[in-house]
């Protein structure tokens, strides 16, 4: 058996393997997850893997065998035993007695119920009798862009003997069910001597008697088939019909993408709102810069799993790489017909498609945006998804570019295309999905974020479903703060806020990773306690600046990302009571306090008719958890009040109506209360501080 590969991952570690035992399951488990780890292998949700094994039937005390393979809506490459569903295979072979023919096909799927071994099972996937009418132990079913390049292509059957002579079969397209199950059946019996299965402009089937078998037979086959791709590129010469346009530079690129992504998302979120993604990855540039991008780039995807994520056909902007956008809502205005132009034409491909009993049409905006010289957008409704769309439609790009190499590349029939888009069983699945969170779809910046109220805050709007970006100075901060979180959900970039140009990078950072923006909450701070006679300069000026020309800085560079995507927006300023109500031994601090508050107002006034909403949250005697409260100022608000510093949260607590001590989360709800629950509420104060009679600001 091959163990060097050029175009896979070898990934099978001897010792891990050796760690499942003779635990059958455990095998398969650790075959899928090292599969789904190679992306050229099959995509996230891709593709299915199986096992069958002699199990108990509780009933009969008798040993039936078992299969166990993945469930709807699962991912190879984190399977995990929840994960999986566990079906007798005698009775999925007894549905045969049942099975009515294709007209029916759909009503198979809820018949898999009946064939459940394991009662904790996930939810059978259309999948499960490919996998179970097939005689093998292990099995795999994959989406390799090698092989769906070959599956995609004109001359497939051909080119299939060419490589792999009889030892691999091949079955015509058709929607996956039982009925292609029992075609796999039939193959097999037909040609028991064959290694795997290629489904016309689907994917591979393979298998073996052990999961390491499986697994390298699998390898060992994509391998094949790269090779001969890369050899007939090598040969052909220009791929895609050689290069039309040149990309930019790299920094340019990236710095054009960022300008973009807010108008795009904009643009593609006037049904509901999108976060976006970027690439331009070497793959993708060699697509979009070609000859062939403006034939191929509307025949649309052939493998279902890409266009379920992709949409059928990517928008392809018609837009000079290095175009001016410093005006980006003249950017917009140019681009609003070709987004128009697209949902019209997905709004026909729909009534054209669809049958009496198809679900409403969903979302007509495209998913895949490209431009030529710059790169791919992806939009989609958060972040992972967005990501994954991406990579499924460079996924795409391999496979025209292999099929090209070699044939010519032929997508799926739009008909074909539609009846799995709007498939029943698919818009059932997508039922079956939990609620989004009160604040998916939401990008937020959030400064101060390194500790304290800041990260509270962060946290908060992570939990509620928001992308947030963590920005602090100090960068050791943001690290133990993201720890938690991978970068689909949330990302960090250090700076000053006193620094236009990092408050600029980290509106920036929003835009590149996200998309977008669309909150913005000042919290970064520092307090200052002294006397008049004991203020200095210098006092007066960090304050002024992190607190005030901070919060000036956040608005000035935010605002114009706000008005380009045209959704609206948030700031949330945490100012103090101090800003309303005098303090003692607090001038600087209780000034800048009062500075931010007004300030909101008066960009309250000025944004309103955008729809951008700017607001307060003010606390008081936020002590435990406060990074202010871990210095210098505590120590000065105790000098003033005349106690220890240890005594300073019940003292605190003493002083309000409700005598209640604060903490970051309060000022995180009341932050979550503004955004989530407050939506027509502009140029307010909420003060969070178990009430505080002389700071009512009414």
């Amino acid at each position: 058996m091959t163990q060097t590969f050029n175009h896979v991952n070898y990934l099978w570690d001897v010792a891990k393997a050796a760690e499942c035992g003779e635990d059958q399951i455990k095998q398969f488990l650790y075959r899928s997850n090292i599969l789904g780890a190679d992306l050229r292998i099959t995509n996230y949700g891709g593709g299915n893997t199986s096992v069958k094994t002699m199990e108990i039937d509780p009933l009969t005390g008798q040993q039936e065998e078992v299969m166990w393979v993945k469930g709807s809506g699962g991912d190879i490459g984190t399977l995990t035993r929840k994960g999986i569903a566990g079906l007798y295979t005698k009775k999925l072979h007894a549905l045969k007695n049942v099975y009515r023919g294709l007209e029916q096909e759909d009503e198979m799927v809820a018949l898999f119920q009946h064939c459940l071994h394991d009662l904790n099972s996930a939810a059978p996937s259309i999948d499960t009798p490919l996998h179970g009418l097939l005689p093998f132990k292990h099995i795999d079913h994959l989406h390799p862009d090698a092989l769906i390049a070959i599956a995609a292509s004109k001359d497939g059957p051909a080119i299939m003997k060419e490589i792999w002579g009889d030892s691999i079969a091949w079955i015509p397209w058709q929607r996956p069910g039982f009925d292609l199950g029992l075609q796999l059946e039939n193959c097999v019996k037909e040609n028991p001597n064959i290694r795997g299965i290629i489904l016309g402009s689907h994917g591979l089937f393979t298998w073996g008697n052990t999961s390491f078998e499986c697994y390298v037979n699998s390898l060992e086959v994509i391998e094949m088939a790269s090779n001969y791709l890369e050899n007939k590129v090598a040969l052909n010469g220009n791929v895609f019909g050689g290069q039309k346009i040149t990309a930019l530079d790299s920094e340019i690129r990236i710095t054009q993408a960022t300008a973009m992504a807010p108008i795009l998302r904009g643009l593609c979120s006037s049904s509901q709102g999108m976060i976006g993604h970027f690439s331009d990855a070497p793959r993708v540039l060699e697509f979009i810069n070609s000859h062939d991008l403006d034939r191929l780039a509307p025949l649309g995807t052939s493998c279902p799993d890409h266009f379920l994520r992709t949409k059928i056909a990517p928008l392809v902007l018609n837009l000079a790489p290095d175009a001016d956008l410093s005006d980006a809502l003249s950017v917009r205005n140019l681009l609003e017909k070709d987004f128009a132009n697209y949902r019209d034409s997905y709004a026909a491909y729909y009534e054209k498609c669809k049958h009496s009993n198809s679900p409403a049409m969903r979302d007509p905006n495209p998913v895949i945006i490209l431009w030529p010289g710059v790169g791919m957008f992806s939009f989609a409704k958060n972040k992972q998804t967005a990501r994954v769309a991406s990579e499924f439609y460079t996924n795409a790009i391999n496979v025209m570019r292999g099929a090209e190499a070699v044939s010519t590349y032929v997508a799926l029939p739009h008909q074909e295309a539609f009846d799995i888009e709007y498939w029943l069983l698919e818009e059932a699945k997508l039922q079956r999905m939990p609620a989004e969170k009160p604040l998916s779809r939401k990008i937020a910046l959030v400064s101060g974020a390194g500790g304290g109220i800041g990260s509270a805050i962060a946290q908060k709007l992570i939990n509620q479903g928001a992308n947030v970006v963590f920005t602090d100075l100090y960068e050791e901060n943001l690290k133990k703060e993201i720890a938690p979180y991978n970068s689909d959900i949330a990302v960090s970039i250090p700076g000053n806020i006193t620094s236009a140009a990092d408050v600029k990078k980290a509106v920036d950072h929003c835009c590149l990773q996200f998309g977008g923006l669309d909150i913005i909450v000042h919290s970064a701070g520092l307090a200052i306690s002294k006397s008049l006679e004991d203020t200095e300069e210098k006092d007066w000026d960090i304050l002024q600046d992190v607190l005030v020309k901070g919060q000036f800085l956040l608005a000035r560079e935010a605002t114009p990302v706000l008005k380009a995507q045209k959704m609206g927006g948030d700031f949330i300023n945490i100012a103090s009571k101090n800003g309303i109500v005098a303090g003692p031994n607090n001038v600087a601090y209780g000034t800048a306090k009062a500075a931010q508050q007004h300030m909101t107002r008066l960009l309250a006034a000025e944004l309103g008719p955008d729809k951008i909403r700017v607001n307060t949250v003010n606390p008081d005697g936020i002590i435990v958890g406060s990074k202010i409260w871990e210095g210098e100022w505590a120590e000065g608000r105790a000098k003033a009040y005349g106690i220890k510093v240890e005594e300073l949260p019940a003292f605190y607590a003493k002083r309000n109506l409700m005598n209640e001590i604060m903490y970051p989360e309060d000022i995180a709800n009341a932050v979550f209360a503004i955004l989530h629950l407050l939506k027509k509420s502009t140029g307010n104060t909420i003060n969070v501080d178990g009430g505080m009679a002389n700071a009512f600001v009414r």
